[in-house]
């Protein structure tokens, strides 16, 4: 009997892992059979001869077939703010355009095609999972917005409401909606699922913290996750400020963004209870915050595009960038010693391993970011002809440090495609792109004809601002620093 639920990818260099040796391994002109929403088989032949009948065949020679990449720290419904930060600090974008702070910029329509429109820009990039910390919590109508959204893409979401304190929505209303939202939603979340994001850990009144603690028993929240910065930027979401309330050693996966203050004490606990760091190498650089110790605490650590509305949108990027700033990093240790470096500190292996299979660990599930039998069958295919690929032998490497978006020609989540042939394959595409493109219009113009935050005195948590050195790119009188080019003829 013909099955209409298989595809076999033939012909193409798998890069797929090895349980037994917690490492890659690389199948040369091979085959991968997707069963249903499952890696069905692995094969090192391009046409196996035990597949099922009817089994749809899709010829990859020349290509690279890779897990699909996870996202662990994403905020999605800020896609209609693009290119508006690009010269921004954390102060500036925080008083613009985090939490409440662009509440009045949206609406729920805003919200909702932003998120959907940042999605399918995700499935374009090859990211088939992503923990959303989701902080458009202004009202009801937003919350679900993102929500649906999230749903409405087909991804697989992690959507984590952010309890944030709103004079207009406070805290506990937020939690009833959300039990209301959990209710309402608990048959049509799809590849959805609900999780809880909460960042006042170090100053909020007790009976707060324990009503969101409260409420991840409740509902059995898989998943947990917060902003953790310490050191100057003061927020304190740290493994020792959660530990003593009881959620790190337990069945829920804790994702901590950031941690650039992470401590001896603190990886420890991360070690102890297998909780992880979610590292956004290049907001981390581009807003200052900084990751002086990331490096130290990777074996529980994945990576996160974060405010992908200012920079890049891939996976593949944040792994380039943090593989070359560890690297760099390292190799200035040994240089100030006066020394020549002699061994390189970090592998494009490990670099991969963070961009899929530690995503996957960081959010309890083993079943993603990688291939094996069994697995999800969340995969990207790359176009090993095209030219900035042409040449290569391992395809590791080849992924992490040539590839491009434009080289994913497919993309399956759930063993479905999202794209193929270079194309997303969401239905009405061009409906949505209209849609967001008229968002994009008024919340841009909106946000552009705000008055600019004064930052001066301290920051919130009692630092206080300081300047950095502004460089030359010009020759003469002027820097070649200029303004940015916002309005339209």
């Amino acid at each position: 009997m013909a099955s209409s639920n298989s595809v076999l990818l033939s012909g193409g260099t798998i890069i797929a892992f090895n349980e037994q040796t917690e490492s890659l391994e690389v199948i040369r002109d091979g085959a991968l059979l997707v069963t249903g929403d499952r890696i069905g088989g692995i094969y090192d032949t391009p046409r196996p001869s035990d597949i099922p009948a009817g089994t749809e065949v899709v010829d990859c020679t020349h290509k690279i077939i890779s897990p699909g990449f996870i996202d662990t720290h994403r905020h999605g419904w800020q896609t209609g703010l693009k290119t508006l930060s690009a010269n921004t600090t954390m102060p500036d974008y925080i008083f613009r355009f985090a939490q409440g702070n662009a509440a009045g910029l949206y609406t729920g329509e805003d919200v909702y095609i932003g998120q959907l429109a940042g999605l399918l820009e995700a499935f374009n990039a090859g990211v088939t999972t992503t923990l959303d910390h989701a902080h458009h919590i202004w009202s009801k109508e937003t919350a679900e917005a993102g929500l649906q959204a999230s749903i409405d893409s087909g991804a697989r979401v992690y959507w984590s409401h952010a309890f944030i304190g709103i004079e207009q929505y406070p805290i506990p209303d937020q939690i009833a909606n959300f039990r209301e939202l959990a209710k309402a939603k608990s048959n049509s979340l799809g590849l959805t699922t609900l999780g809880i994001a909460y960042d006042s850990w170090s100053f909020a009144a007790p009976e707060e913290i324990q009503a969101v603690v409260g409420l991840t028993k409740e509902l059995n929240i898989p998943v947990l996750t917060m902003h953790y910065l310490g050191g100057p930027w003061m927020a304190d979401n740290s493994p020792e400020v959660l530990h003593p309330h009881g959620v790190l050693d337990t069945d829920m996966a804790v994702v901590f963004s950031h941690a650039m203050n992470i401590t001896p004490i603190g990886a420890k606990i991360l070690r102890s209870t297998n909780q992880f760091v979610s590292i956004t190498p290049e907001s981390e650089m581009h807003y200052g915050i900084s990751n002086p110790n990331g490096h130290q605490i990777q074996d529980q650590a994945a990576l996160g595009a974060d405010t992908f509305h200012t920079f890049s949108t891939d996976l593949m990027t944040q792994a380039r960038m943090w593989l070359q700033r560890t690297r760099s990093r390292l190799y200035d240790q040994v240089l100030e010693r006066w020394e020549i470096p002699y061994n390189n500190p970090m592998s494009v292996n490990q670099a991969f391993l963070m961009a899929t299979r530690q995503g996957g660990l960081a959010l309890r599930r083993p079943d993603l970011g990688v291939i094996r039998v069994g697995a999800k069958a969340d995969l990207a295919v790359f176009n090993g002809r095209s030219p900035g690929m042409l040449g290569w032998r391992d395809p590791v490497a080849a992924v992490i440090l040539h590839a491009n978006v434009g080289d994913i020609e497919h993309v399956m989540v759930d063993g479905k495609f999202k794209k193929r042939d270079g194309k997303l394959t969401f239905e009405n595409y061009n409906s949505v792109v209209d849609r967001f493109l008229a968002s994009v219009e008024k919340i841009q113009k909106a946000a552009i004809d705000r008055p600019d935050p004064v930052i001066e005195g301290s920051f919130w948590g009692g630092c206080e601002y300081g300047q950095a050195l502004e460089v030359n790119a010009c020759r003469g009188a002027g820097t070649g620093y200029g303004k940015q080019f916002f309005h339209k003829p």
